[in-house]
């Protein structure tokens, strides 16, 4: 089994030579990226998005395409097409850019829904039909798109289904002052982001996904998962609650989070700590419940203090720790 932690802290090292100042959500879009889910950053323009989409993509040995989303984006344009060959008279397959193991959808919520429905079977089933055909998606896939939440001229909302299919959501936030200062330094003449690698290759990502996926998760804590995502579902505020999608977010992400912390068994706080990125962007709030400024991130919060953790997945947390 490869050290998952060692890797792990090598790609988040590599990161936050560009990323300054916000190791949790770095920490976060690792845990995604080891758990083979896709994973959407949104906030303010000018607080880094793009810039650790591609410090992330710069740090892995994986084919990278970049899609500037646009309105007069087509879907084609987004997965390929077939176009004939007047010399074999056969038509051809033209991969699109969706056609990479790491795919940056810049600005994600600028395209129409129709293009954004391309992205639906390829970032579930992994793969792309075009003209009745099935391609498959290169191993290992990953999705980062990016999206201002607070600007709506020219900009379409992202339907339920495609956001069910991000794992994580993420937010950055403006810098400290301190960080600020930081980020004004290491700018001054060039970006960091030209100066820094690949330092993991293919193989051990690979790897990495596949010793996630064998940490041992105990039924107690996968209890604790299914009541949390069923909690929101009867919350008084939520008109709809996470989807199944969402409970395997926390226990993939649970997996994701003891690996990266070098433990072989997942314990509820590993749930606690992704629930809230796993679990906000799937849930849609009642009309009232916005008035008084509830919004998803809030529900979480009141779920993870109503649910209790069984006495039970504590006591055995304990002895595992001791």
């Amino acid at each position: 089994m490869p050290d998952v932690r060692s890797l792990g802290d090598r790609v988040l090292a590599n990161v936050e030579h560009v990323i300054v100042g916000k190791h949790d959500a770095v920490r976060l879009a690792l845990v995604a990226l080891v758990c083979q889910g896709h994973i959407l950053i949104e906030d303010v323009p000018g607080t880094g998005k793009t810039v650790l989409a591609k410090a992330i993509a710069r740090s892995l040995g994986c084919s990278f395409r970049r899609i500037q989303f646009t309105p007069d984006l087509l879907p084609s344009d987004v997965t390929g097409l077939s176009i004939y060959n007047q010399r074999t008279q056969e038509f051809e397959f033209r991969p699109g850019p969706i056609m990479a193991q790491v795919v940056l959808a810049d600005e994600i919520n600028r395209a129409t829904p129709k293009t954004q429905s391309a992205l639906l079977e390829c970032m579930e089933e992994r793969q792309a039909t075009i003209d009745g055909k099935t391609h498959a998606m290169p191993t290992p896939f990953l999705v980062l798109a990016t999206q201002n939440p607070i600007e709506y001229e020219g900009t379409f909302a992202l339907p339920e289904a495609q956001l069910d299919r991000f794992m994580l959501r993420l937010r950055l936030g403006y810098p400290s002052p301190s960080e600020e200062m930081r980020v004004l330094d290491q700018q001054k003449r060039v970006h960091p982001l030209g100066e820094i690698g690949e330092v993991v290759g293919v193989e051990e990502l690979l790897s990495m996904q596949a010793a996630v996926r064998e940490i041992y998760v105990d039924p107690m804590v996968a209890d604790y998962i299914v009541r949390l995502v069923g909690a929101t579902r009867s919350h008084p505020d939520v008109q709809l609650g996470s989807s199944p999608r969402g409970s395997l977010a926390l226990y993939h992400g649970a997996q994701a989070i003891a690996a990266l912390e070098g433990r072989d068994y997942a314990i509820p706080d590993d749930v606690k700590s992704v629930a809230e990125p796993a679990l906000a962007h799937r849930i849609i709030v009642k009309t009232a419940a916005t008035l008084r400024d509830v919004d998803g991130r809030q529900v979480i919060r009141d779920v993870l203090e109503i649910v209790p953790v069984e006495a039970a997945a504590v006591e055995r947390q304990r002895v595992r720790q001791a």
